[in-house]
Protein backbone atom coordinates (compact mmCIF):
# COMPACT_ATOMS: atom_id res chain seq x y z
CA UNK A 1 0.00 0.00 0.00
CA UNK A 2 2.98 2.29 1.18
CA UNK A 3 4.59 1.55 -2.21
CA UNK A 4 1.45 2.55 -4.19
CA UNK A 5 0.77 5.66 -2.69
CA UNK A 6 4.38 6.69 -3.22
CA UNK A 7 3.83 6.18 -6.60
CA UNK A 8 0.84 8.25 -6.92
CA UNK A 9 2.92 10.81 -4.78
CA UNK A 10 5.59 10.84 -7.59
CA UNK A 11 2.99 11.12 -10.62
CA UNK A 12 1.40 14.09 -8.91
CA UNK A 13 4.84 15.48 -8.39
CA UNK A 14 5.57 14.98 -11.72
CA UNK A 15 2.75 16.27 -13.79
CA UNK A 16 3.47 19.23 -11.10
CA UNK A 17 6.87 19.55 -12.85
CA UNK A 18 5.50 19.35 -16.37
CA UNK A 19 2.73 21.52 -15.96
CA UNK A 20 5.30 24.27 -14.41
CA UNK A 21 7.65 23.67 -17.21
CA UNK A 22 4.24 24.20 -19.92
CA UNK A 23 3.40 26.99 -18.23
CA UNK A 24 6.51 28.37 -18.15
CA UNK A 25 7.59 28.04 -22.14
CA UNK A 26 4.25 29.35 -22.94
CA UNK A 27 5.05 32.71 -20.89
CA UNK A 28 8.76 32.69 -22.35
CA UNK A 29 7.01 32.55 -26.37
CA UNK A 30 4.31 35.26 -25.31
CA UNK A 31 7.81 37.65 -24.17
CA UNK A 32 9.37 37.41 -27.31
CA UNK A 33 7.87 39.23 -29.08
CA UNK A 34 8.52 42.84 -29.11
CA UNK A 35 8.54 46.99 -30.50
CA UNK A 36 9.77 48.73 -32.40
CA UNK A 37 9.88 52.85 -33.30
CA UNK A 38 9.52 53.45 -37.45
CA UNK A 39 9.94 56.56 -38.77
CA UNK A 40 9.15 56.89 -42.65
CA UNK A 41 9.18 59.40 -45.31
CA UNK A 42 6.87 58.66 -48.45
CA UNK A 43 5.56 60.28 -51.72
CA UNK A 44 2.34 58.86 -53.77
CA UNK A 45 1.33 60.30 -57.43
CA UNK A 46 -1.83 58.05 -59.15
CA UNK A 47 -4.58 58.55 -61.29
CA UNK A 48 -7.05 55.64 -60.45
CA UNK A 49 -3.87 53.74 -59.59
CA UNK A 50 -1.00 55.55 -57.43
CA UNK A 51 2.78 54.36 -56.86
CA UNK A 52 5.14 55.76 -54.51
CA UNK A 53 8.16 55.16 -52.79
CA UNK A 54 10.30 56.42 -50.04
CA UNK A 55 12.77 55.34 -47.28
CA UNK A 56 12.73 55.40 -42.96
CA UNK A 57 14.12 53.53 -40.32
CA UNK A 58 13.31 50.95 -37.93
CA UNK A 59 14.62 51.80 -34.27
CA UNK A 60 14.59 47.94 -32.25
CA UNK A 61 17.00 46.49 -29.60
CA UNK A 62 19.11 49.81 -29.75
CA UNK A 63 20.10 49.68 -33.38
CA UNK A 64 18.63 51.78 -36.04
CA UNK A 65 18.09 49.95 -39.94
CA UNK A 66 17.41 51.82 -42.90
CA UNK A 67 14.28 50.98 -44.56
CA UNK A 68 12.87 51.04 -48.35
CA UNK A 69 9.50 51.41 -48.81
CA UNK A 70 7.18 50.83 -52.26
CA UNK A 71 3.65 51.68 -52.11
CA UNK A 72 0.89 51.27 -54.45
CA UNK A 73 -3.13 52.26 -54.33
CA UNK A 74 -6.36 51.68 -56.36
CA UNK A 75 -8.82 54.65 -56.47
CA UNK A 76 -6.17 57.03 -55.74
CA UNK A 77 -6.21 60.56 -57.67
CA UNK A 78 -3.44 63.34 -57.19
CA UNK A 79 0.19 63.43 -55.74
CA UNK A 80 0.87 63.34 -52.16
CA UNK A 81 3.73 63.24 -49.35
CA UNK A 82 3.82 62.00 -46.02
CA UNK A 83 6.45 61.58 -42.95
CA UNK A 84 5.08 59.30 -40.37
CA UNK A 85 6.31 57.66 -37.31
CA UNK A 86 4.79 55.23 -35.04
CA UNK A 87 5.35 51.43 -33.39
CA UNK A 88 5.62 48.18 -35.10
CA UNK A 89 4.43 45.68 -32.71
CA UNK A 90 4.81 41.66 -32.54
CA UNK A 91 8.65 41.67 -33.97
CA UNK A 92 10.95 39.00 -32.85
CA UNK A 93 13.82 39.75 -34.82
CA UNK A 94 14.40 43.15 -37.06
CA UNK A 95 14.11 41.46 -40.55
CA UNK A 96 10.19 40.74 -39.43
CA UNK A 97 9.41 43.95 -40.42
CA UNK A 98 10.24 43.53 -43.89
CA UNK A 99 6.79 42.40 -45.68
CA UNK A 100 3.60 43.56 -47.85
CA UNK A 101 1.06 45.46 -45.43
CA UNK A 102 -2.28 45.85 -46.84
CA UNK A 103 -5.31 48.27 -45.60
CA UNK A 104 -8.41 49.35 -46.89
CA UNK A 105 -8.00 53.43 -46.92
CA UNK A 106 -10.40 56.66 -47.74
CA UNK A 107 -8.77 60.32 -47.62
CA UNK A 108 -8.57 63.51 -49.00
CA UNK A 109 -5.58 65.76 -48.88
CA UNK A 110 -5.95 69.51 -49.97
CA UNK A 111 -2.60 70.97 -48.55
CA UNK A 112 -1.77 69.31 -45.98
CA UNK A 113 -3.34 67.07 -43.07
CA UNK A 114 -2.97 64.32 -40.53
CA UNK A 115 -2.81 60.50 -41.44
CA UNK A 116 -3.17 57.65 -38.98
CA UNK A 117 -2.65 54.05 -40.63
CA UNK A 118 -2.69 50.42 -39.41
CA UNK A 119 -1.51 48.04 -41.67
CA UNK A 120 -0.41 44.62 -40.53
CA UNK A 121 1.94 42.12 -42.36
CA UNK A 122 2.19 37.98 -42.97
CA UNK A 123 5.03 37.96 -40.41
CA UNK A 124 2.63 39.61 -38.06
CA UNK A 125 3.79 42.81 -37.53
CA UNK A 126 1.30 45.65 -36.71
CA UNK A 127 2.44 48.79 -37.40
CA UNK A 128 0.17 52.19 -36.14
CA UNK A 129 1.81 55.24 -37.86
CA UNK A 130 0.58 58.64 -37.43
CA UNK A 131 1.89 61.74 -39.27
CA UNK A 132 1.23 64.47 -41.31
CA UNK A 133 0.26 63.84 -44.98
CA UNK A 134 0.90 66.71 -47.71
CA UNK A 135 -0.27 67.43 -51.41
CA UNK A 136 -3.64 66.74 -53.18
CA UNK A 137 -5.00 63.77 -53.61
CA UNK A 138 -8.40 62.12 -52.76
CA UNK A 139 -8.43 58.15 -52.52
CA UNK A 140 -11.18 55.63 -52.09
CA UNK A 141 -10.00 51.75 -51.93
CA UNK A 142 -7.22 49.55 -51.46
CA UNK A 143 -3.30 51.14 -50.25
CA UNK A 144 -0.42 48.90 -49.89
CA UNK A 145 3.00 49.29 -48.88
CA UNK A 146 6.01 47.10 -49.05
CA UNK A 147 9.07 47.25 -46.82
CA UNK A 148 12.62 45.57 -47.16
CA UNK A 149 15.65 46.46 -44.92
CA UNK A 150 18.45 47.78 -46.91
Amino acid sequence: MTTMLGSIHAMKFGAGIAAAAIMLVGASVGSVAQTGTVHLNVVNAGFIVSTGSGTGTLSYQGRTYQLRVGSTGFGTIGVAGAELVGTAYNMRTAADIAGTYRAVAAGLTVGGGAEAARFQNANGVILELLGVQFGLEVSLGSAGMTIALQ
